[in-house]
């Protein structure tokens, strides 16, 4: 699976760190435990890690869309971490797609991306 989870902060705070090129099966298993989380904790912080990231097959990039939209309310705050001008793009292209307070974070920045997930 080209997507890890990692739960911190007993659920509410999930890192999620995404390697290679993504395809729509990573999503069967990535969906479930955020739906999950969400059930369990209500709005989440993410940390989204796109360290090593390549992108989205065609059908993964529906299936992350779909996502987006279903999950519109359930982000409080995330943090994206990357380390490419397109993974900064992402973050003003993600914005209108979600009620969180979007940053993004340079792969060396890593520490402060996880210092304002934490912030009241």
């Amino acid at each position: 699976m080209a997507i890890r989870l990692n739960e911190e902060n007993n659920g509410k705070l999930l890192t999620i760190h995404v390697t290679g090129k993504l395809i729509k099966d990573d999503y069967a298993e990535f969906v479930p435990a955020f739906d999950r989380l969400v059930r369990q904790h209500g709005k989440l912080r993410v940390l989204f890690d796109m360290t090593d990231f390549h992108g989205w097959e065609l059908s993964a990039a529906w299936e992350d869309f779909k996502f987006g939209v279903d999950h519109f309310s359930d982000i409080e705050r995330m943090a994206m971490v990357g380390e490419n001008k397109w993974q900064e793009a992402m973050t003003v292209f993600a914005k209108p797609f979600t009620q969180a307070q979007v940053r993004y974070f340079d792969h060396a920045q890593a520490a402060e991306a996880r210092k304002w997930l934490d912030e009241a």
